[in-house]
């Protein structure tokens, strides 16, 4: 029998590393950054074509290298940085693996041009798929000068695999701003298409944090600096009403290096704990500085997964510290008192009669009545008046009484099908025009089988959407143009992201346009979102699609349905009069799915009569 295994080529092999190493376009450009700076580079251009699909170019003025270090550093585990396994443990590099440029060359075309201070003649070097096609003397700059084309051309499957330039782009910036956060000495500039999107000038790391993340948020940053013979931690915090439902500026940097550590990040969220409200994230950025013997970065190929010697301690002292620092800019909670359900007393004199007002209802107000989009005006038209009696309430509740039958008649078919394992089937021939209000969030309702709870807000998350789902296909979407429009001051990394949904956000009835540097306008929104904050709405849509991804095409209209549903429908904490909530359960009732919300989130849910019952046994 013959021998089977072989040794694979070194272009395979190359090929193989670069699976792991070069994933996209941004990781070929945090390698080349990491190295510049191991270069002692004081200035770092990126220029970008196609989002980095068909140039990526890196040029640094750092100390260059020589015509054989120039060859040598495209040969796989050849590298500078350590000289035996002991000095993996003393890191006070980047890079260490040798493996990056060998794994850039086997999936690009490379043209290097570099040269040491020290040299009178640099050199050019032109690699292809691993094969060195050409090295010879060249008058160049000192420093180096990547550029790398035409990124896996030859690994046709890993290409297709590419996603959009926007989402391309948008992850290029995010590794930038890891690169370019922890090095404030260094000067960075990225060109997109010839579009200069960066030109951060060398400062402070509060400078630094404003210059990448807008100048708004230096106002919200309070100081960090903690210093112990275990460990020093320096930088800043987010104030807490600053905290953010989606997309928190959340970045932690170990000896100049970022890291992801899901450890010290709930240290930081112990020391939030009863300042910001469940579900939110607070704004952080802080730097570690630690023994290098005392980490483990050789873990995984992206070095961003840190193992820490000490982890117990420092946790403790970084969550001691995190709170040290909100205590001493007075960031402490107030008294909530719960005061949503209190009875409301009416203060007596003896000498002043106290007269309750009479509500006069306009019958033909419907405050979740479509007004050019469908979406619910915030306020009910109402006044008051201490001698006037009410005379239509009876034409109002047969209004409503004839509205909720009409529902039930064209859902006679059908069925309220909860979970199974949770609640039991609910005819709808069951639900009884009786509703209560529980702490302003749920919508109460007794039935023959038991007790109908229905969530206000995803109820009525449920009804826009489908509302606007229909509006779509039949193309009749409207806007409406907001009389003063507002401004928006978004990061470049938002910017990117915006502009990539342009054509759907206009579909959906959304008018934006770009003012000077990262500021944009919003100039319309869909018909029908009256006390809607538009920017917050558009920086809601961004930082959903940021977080998730963007969709496929075909998805992203439902993707941003629902975004602007979520910012238009009512809030948890909002208190309906009763024909508010008689409408919102016609109108849900009268869907073909009102159980679920489109991210299949329960809206309807029965307590059993048996199991009330049992409470009382």
């Amino acid at each position: 029998m013959s021998d089977v295994i072989k040794l694979l080529p070194d272009s395979v092999a190359n090929q193989i590393a670069a699976g792991e190493v070069i994933q996209r376009p941004s990781s070929v450009i945090k390698e080349l950054v990491e190295n510049a700076i191991d270069a002692q580079a004081t200035h770092v251009q990126i220029i970008l074509k196609d989002s980095g699909r068909t140039l990526i170019q890196i040029i640094d003025d750092g100390v260059g290298m020589s015509e054989t270090d120039a060859r040598l550093a495209f040969e796989r585990h050849s590298t500078s940085k350590i000289r035996s396994a002991e000095d993996l443990f003393s890191l006070h590099t980047m890079g260490f693996r040798g493996e990056a440029l060998a794994s850039i060359a086997a999936i690009s075309q490379v043209e290097l041009r570099t040269r040491r201070r020290d040299a009178q003649l640099g050199t050019r070097l032109i690699i292809n798929a691993s094969q060195c096609e050409s090295q010879e003397p060249d008058m160049c700059p000192v420093g180096s000068n990547f550029m790398i084309k035409n990124i896996f051309f030859n690994v046709p499957a890993r290409r297709r695999f590419l996603k959009s330039n926007q989402v391309e782009l948008s992850n290029i910036v995010k590794e930038f701003e890891k690169l370019a956060l922890v090095n404030y000495e260094v000067e960075f500039t990225l060109i997109h298409n010839d579009s200069v999107m960066y030109k951060l000038m060398k400062g402070t790391f509060r400078q630094r944090i404003a210059a990448l993340m807008g100048n708004s948020i230096d106002q919200q940053l309070l100081p960090v600096n903690i210093d112990t013979s275990l460990v020093k931690i320096q930088g800043y915090i987010g104030k807490p009403e600053n905290a953010r439902k989606r997309n928190a500026l959340q970045f932690m940097f170990v000896n100049e290096r970022y890291m992801r550590h899901p450890y010290f990040h709930k240290a930081v969220m112990t020391a939030y704990e009863q300042l910001i409200p469940e579900g939110e994230q607070p704004n952080y950025f802080l730097r570690f500085n630690v023994d290098p013997q005392a980490i483990d970065v050789n873990i995984h190929p992206t070095k961003t997964e840190i193992k820490f010697e000490d982890e117990m301690p420092i946790w403790q002292i970084l969550a001691a510290g995190v709170k040290e620092t909100l205590g001493r800019f007075s960031e402490v909670p107030s008294i909530d008192f719960d005061t949503k359900d209190a009875p409301s007393i009416p203060a007596y004199s003896g000498n002043v009669e106290v007269h309750r007002p009479e509500i006069d209802v306009d019958p033909t107000y419907n405050p979740f009545k479509s007004h050019g989009s469908g979406s619910p005006s915030t306020t009910p038209r109402q006044h008051t008046s201490s001698g006037q009696v009410m005379s239509n309430w009876e034409e109002l509740f047969a209004n409503f009484e004839r509205k909720r039958q009409q529902s039930i008649d064209q859902q006679q078919s059908g069925q309220l099908v909860d979970d199974a394992a949770e609640s039991p089937v609910l005819p709808l021939d069951e639900v009884q025009s009786v509703y209560l209000q529980l702490k302003g969030r749920y919508i109460l309702s007794p039935a023959k089988s038991g007790l109908m709870v229905i969530d206000q807000h995803r109820a009525h998350v449920r009804i826009l959407f489908d509302r606007y789902i229909s509006r779509i296909h039949s193309g009749s979407m409207s806007s409406q143009t907001i009389l003063f429009p507002e401004v928006m001051n978004l990061s470049p990394a938002q910017g990117v992201t915006l502009e990539g949904l342009l054509p759907e956000m206009e579909t959906m009835g959304f008018s934006l346009s770009k003012l000077s540097g990262n500021d944009w306008a919003v100039n319309a929104i869909p018909a029908g979102l009256d006390g809607v904050d538009a920017a917050a709405m558009v920086q809601q849509i961004i930082e959903s699609v940021d977080q998730g991804g963007m969709p496929l095409k075909k998805r992203i209209l439902e993707h941003l349905a629902l975004t602007v549903a979520r910012s238009a429908a009512i809030p948890a904490s909002r208190t309906l009069m009763q024909e508010e909530m008689d409408i919102i359960v016609a109108d849900l009732l009268r869907l073909p799915e009102p159980n679920y919300t489109p991210d299949g989130k329960t809206i309807i849910n029965v307590i059993p009569i048996d199991q009330i019952t049992k409470l009382f046994t």
